[in-house]
């Protein structure tokens, strides 16, 4: 098995049992994951800091509004701090890959990933 399917059944296990996800589009959540490139392969850069600005609004910038080509205001803020929220603010794994996937879904911008 390869690194990146292992790291897909790590994700998954950690959504459906961690997070309580129980609607999870393997297929989309296969290409978000391969969207994140060589990221996921780094212990730092596989995860977001859930209390890192400088992070967050990198999360922002180049994922939110650059890659799904959302409009930057509060409501791209609201919905960090939502999926935040879903790992529960004291959860170190906040996995990069998870994090994408739950704010794709969010903005309903599945279809970036067609």
């Amino acid at each position: 098995m390869s690194k990146k399917q292992e790291l897909i059944e790590l994700y998954t296990k950690e959504m459906t049992t961690k997070l309580g996800i129980k609607d999870l589009d393997k297929e989309l959540f296969e290409k978000v994951v391969t969207g994140c490139g060589p990221a996921i392969y780094g212990k730092d850069a596989s995860t977001v800091s859930g209390s890192d600005e400088k992070e967050l609004n990198t999360v922002k910038q180049n994922f939110l509004i650059k890659k799904l080509g959302l409009k930057d205001g509060p409501e791209l803020d609201a919905a960090i701090k939502e999926v935040i929220e879903v790992f529960g603010s004291s959860n170190k794994n906040k996995y990069r890959a998870i994090f994408y996937y739950l704010l794709t879904k969010k903005f309903n911008k599945e279809a970036i990933y067609n």
